[in-house]
């Protein structure tokens, strides 16, 4: 039984994602809509530092301010074991 619904989940996912192929033509994006403006075309630099560096930066800010404002009390932590002695 688990087969039979392995193969049927299995084929619905293929037959979505053909229609989904199907409906969205590549050729479609050529056509320019009615008030379509596009702006200038960003560079390499431009590409990189909006969606790798200022997210890296944001996530950066995020964890110093976290670790700066920790107000938890040490005893609340959790402690490193200590190491057996041999």
């Amino acid at each position: 039984m688990d087969k039979k619904n392995a193969l049927r989940a299995g084929a619905l996912a293929a037959g979505t994602t053909l229609m989904m192929l199907l409906m969205s033509s590549p050729a479609l994006a050529l056509t320019r809509d009615d008030g379509d403006d596009p702006g200038q075309g960003l560079s390499v630099i431009d590409t990189l530092g909006l969606y790798v560096v200022a997210p890296l930066a944001l996530f950066a800010v995020i964890t110093g301010l976290v670790m700066v404002l920790d107000k938890s009390k040490t005893e609340h932590r959790v402690a490193k074991p200590a190491k057996a002695k041999a």
